[in-house]
This record gives C-alpha cells, sequence and structure tokens, in this order.
C-alpha cells in the first residue's frame, strides 16, 4: 500500500467543496489525507456540516499520518487572498476563483515532489476562475498546463460505466471542429494505455459517432467516416482494441454494467457490458448518461498526468452552499477511486 497521504484541494469556497470535504473526514476514506486550503474556511465548513470536527492545522504532508481519526489536517495553502472566509457563499467570487486555482497549483508541486499519494479536487466554479483572471477553464486544463503533461483526457467512471471524452469544456461548434482524426486516435491511445491503472491490459473500447445515429452513413454529417473511422483503423493497426463508430444514443446501453437485483452480492453485475469503455466526441455527449446513473457514485479521472488526479462528479452546487446538506458521496468515492489508482500506478511509467 502507498504510505503516502491524499491531498485534497479545497475547490471553490462558496459552493459546497469545504463541507464536503468536512463530512469526508467522518470517514474511514479520509485517514492518512489532508486538505490544501483555507484554514478558517475549514473550520467554518465543519461548523457547518455538525461540528464537533476538530480542524487541525499541519505544517507539511508528512503530519497528515500523525493527526488522530476524525480531524480535519489543513496544510494552509500559499498565496490566499486574506479575506477568503468573507467571500459570500453561493455566489460567484474572484477571491474564491483565485484561491481554488492556488490550491491545485500548489497541489500539482505537492504531487510532483513525490509528497502525496493523489490528488482529489474539489468542485470549483469557471465563472471565478474567469474573475480573478485565471486563463484555464477548468481542471483538466490547469493540471495539463501546471504538470507539462503533453497530452490529457477527462475520463469519467462509475460501477457501470466508463468513459473517455475527446473534447472538453469548449462551446459545441468549436468542439465539433475538434473532433479530427488526430484527436480521436491520440483519446484511443491515451484510453488504452492508462487502462491498467484499472487492471485491464486490454480494453474493449466502443467509439461513440458524433452525429444522430453515427451519421448514418453520410446522411447526417460525415466526421464518422472522414476523421472517426479512420482513428479506430489506425488505433487498430496499433493493436488497440477499439471498434465503431456506433450511434452515440445506443452504445452506452451496451457498455453498461448492469447491476444485479437488490440483495446480490456487493460488486455483482447482472449483465457485464460489452466494451469495457466509451469514448465519446463531446463533453456532454460523455457526461448525461454517467450524471443519469447517479451522480453519488461518479469519479472525474485525469488521464494523461504524471500522477492520480479525481474528483467528484458534480459542481459547486451554489443553491445549497452553507447549508451543510450536501452528499459527500461522489468525493468520498473520488477518494476511494484515487488509492485504487495508485496501487496500478506502479506498473506504467506515467511520465512518458
Amino acid at each position: 500500500m502507498n504510505s503516502l497521504p491524499l491531498v485534497l484541494s479545497m475547490g471553490d469556497c462558496c459552493g459546497i467543496g469545504p463541507e464536503i470535504i468536512a463530512m469526508a473526514f467522518r470517514h474511514a476514506e479520509a485517514a492518512n489525507a489532508f486538505v490544501l486550503g483555507d484554514v478558517a474556511v475549514m473550520r467554518r465548513a465543519a461548523a457547518q456540516t455538525g461540528g464537533a470536527l476538530p480542524v487541525a492545522v499541519i505544517e507539511q504532508a508528512d503530519d497528515a499520518v500523525k493527526c488522530p481519526p476524525n480531524c480535519v489536517p489543513v496544510l494552509q495553502a500559499q498565496s490566499l487572498p486574506g479575506d477568503l472566509v468573507a467571500a459570500p457563499q453561493g455566489q460567484v467570487d474572484a477571491r474564491a476563483g483565485t484561491a481554488a486555482a492556488a490550491c491545485v497549483h500548489q497541489g500539482v508541486a505537492l504531487a510532483q515532489a513525490g509528497k502525496v499519494q493523489a490528488i482529489v479536487t474539489a468542485p470549483i466554479h469557471k465563472q471565478a476562475l474567469a474573475a480573478a483572471g485565471v486563463k484555464f477553464a477548468g481542471h483538466t486544463e490547469m493540471l495539463q498546463a501546471w504538470s507539462g503533461a503533453s497530452a490529457v483526457r477527462m475520463m469519467l467512471v462509475n460501477d457501470e460505466l466508463r468513459t473517455v471524452l475527446v473534447t472538453v469544456h469548449l462551446s459545441l461548434r468549436e468542439a465539433i471542429d475538434r473532433v479530427t482524426f488526430e484527436t480521436v486516435l491520440e483519446t484511443l491511445r491515451i484510453a488504452h494505455r492508462w487502462s491498467p491503472l484499472w487492471g485491464q491490459t486490454a480494453p474493449r473500447i466502443a467509439v461513440a459517432g458524433l452525429n444522430p445515429h453515427a451519421g448514418e452513413g453520410g446522411l447526417f454529417g460525415d466526421e464518422e467516416l472522414t476523421q472517426i473511422a479512420p482513428a479506430i483503423a489506425a488505433a487498430r493497426a496499433e493493436g488497440i482494441d477499439a471498434r465503431g463508430p456506433f450511434a452515440p444514443d445506443t452504445v452506452f446501453m451496451r457498455a453498461r454494467n448492469v447491476p444485479a437485483a437488490p440483495g446480490a452480492p456487493a460488486g455483482t453485475a447482472a449483465r457485464h457490458g460489452e466494451f469495457d469503455l466509451v469514448v465519446a466526441m463531446t463533453h456532454d455527449h460523455a457526461l448525461i448518461p454517467i450524471k443519469y446513473l447517479g451522480i453519488e457514485q461518479g469519479v472525474n479521472v485525469t488521464l494523461g498526468l504524471p500522477f492520480v488526479r479525481t474528483s467528484p462528479d458534480h459542481g459547486t452546487s451554489f443553491d445549497i452552499a452553507g447549508r451543510g446538506v450536501a452528499n459527500p458521496s461522489s468525493l468520498l468515492a473520488a477518494m476511494r477511486l484515487a488509492r485504487q489508482l495508485t496501487q496500478g500506478k506502479s506498473s506504467l511509467n506515467l511520465r512518458t
């Protein structure tokens, strides 16, 4: 087992990130983990989620293991606004955007220095980042730039489905232009190469089309014929088990591991999917089926980084921020998956 701690970046302090983190530290998954964030914000979150949860200030990552159970170790992040706790919960605030980016930046530095086992990021708000002058659209873009990774991809996963995205945070018009032979082939390579992290050396990859009915032979668009199918053929020539393109409205049903009836042993599937993962062309093609199956267990994973990074599959939920009613299940799932993926990491050289 990896003895290094997990680091949780605090996320947007005006959203539910600090609250779900405080809730998570009441569970076993939080053992040997710490928060990179603001001590005052985390103390407020502890109070808002039931109290009786001490927040301990630590000086370095190694100190996390020394803290007692049911305690939130917090490493005060560098370069945070001094009045961060005054940023109003439930609203976009530039101070929150500045702090969220600073926590991620320092978390990347800790991971690259070998001080932490993995990074688990709490939700951030893209408008707050923009208000703070942060040039990146979200976590995926920040992590790629600050880690020096040449190419990364977003993967969404739960117990029933796994999907990897070709394009992420772009307008739909721009995303369509980015669906090219090169980007599809690169996505297939990344998905295949990182699959040993979750125990698959030869994943069966289904490729979803871009257009309705996967273009219907060119009647509804030709990207499948001119870009996607050639990329699949090139991937297969490299030994990647990629198939398709399939109609994007049905391929996820074919790939889904249908759970067994209530009362069956944990992890039992009534029907295993035809595929191990689906490569989808656009953000919503991939995220809608995952979220429909249940946000509570959905996890976002960034493939292609030189370290493991996961996050909950939901946003900042400004509408309930500060009320102490947010559900930490997705964050807990992200913490569990981060630990599992670090155990498989030894079989890969993630830096090349």
